[in-house]
């Protein structure tokens, strides 16, 4: 290896990855494959061959070529979702707390048609949609009671939603 990429990973090392397993440290001491061999942490030519590391960077690093996390699932696994919502913002937050306490480590939002529309629950295009498919938000009351006693900073959440996806973000942003 290069003088040049052997300095990067290094300061990858104490910049990146340094402060990423103090806050999360690896699941295991070791990492084998199925057969036995073991997996080194980051892999990297012999040579700084055409600027490596300017065109492929470091996991963790911009442009996260070689991935988002520094330790990738070493460190943290992945988040497991299961898509719920159903009828109203309390039902829904009771099927949330339930599946958090099953092992779920993160949420992933079903709205109701109406919703996903833009329209009110009382609105007459509404009739017969509200809470059938999904979970009815008509106002930040609603995400406050979907969200009522789950920790946000700590649970992962995805939502599923089409033209009203600003409005219902600013709504989560508020109930964070």
């Amino acid at each position: 290896m290069s003088g040049k990429l052997d300095a990067e990973r290094k300061r990858w090392e104490e910049q990146t990855l340094g402060p990423v397993l103090s806050k999360s440290p690896e699941q295991k001491k070791s990492f084998t494959t199925g057969s036995g061999i073991e997996v080194d942490r980051l892999y990297l030519p012999g040579c700084d061959c055409g600027g490596y590391a300017d065109t492929h960077g470091f996991p963790g690093e911009f442009p996260f070529t070689r991935g988002v996390q520094p330790t990738m699932y070493r460190g943290r696994y992945w988040t497991m979702r299961q898509y719920a919502g159903f009828g109203t913002a309390e039902e829904s937050n009771r099927r949330y707390r339930y599946l958090l306490d099953q092992g779920q480590t993160g949420l992933s939002v079903a709205f109701d048609l109406p919703t996903q529309i833009g329209l009110d629950s009382s609105d007459p295009l509404s009739a017969g949609e509200v809470g059938k498919v999904g979970v009815a938000i008509d106002s930040l009351a609603d995400m406050e009671i979907l969200f009522e006693g789950i920790p946000l900073d700590t649970v992962s959440t995805s939502m599923t939603i089409n033209s009203p996806a600003a409005v219902l973000l600013a709504m989560y942003i508020c109930v964070g």
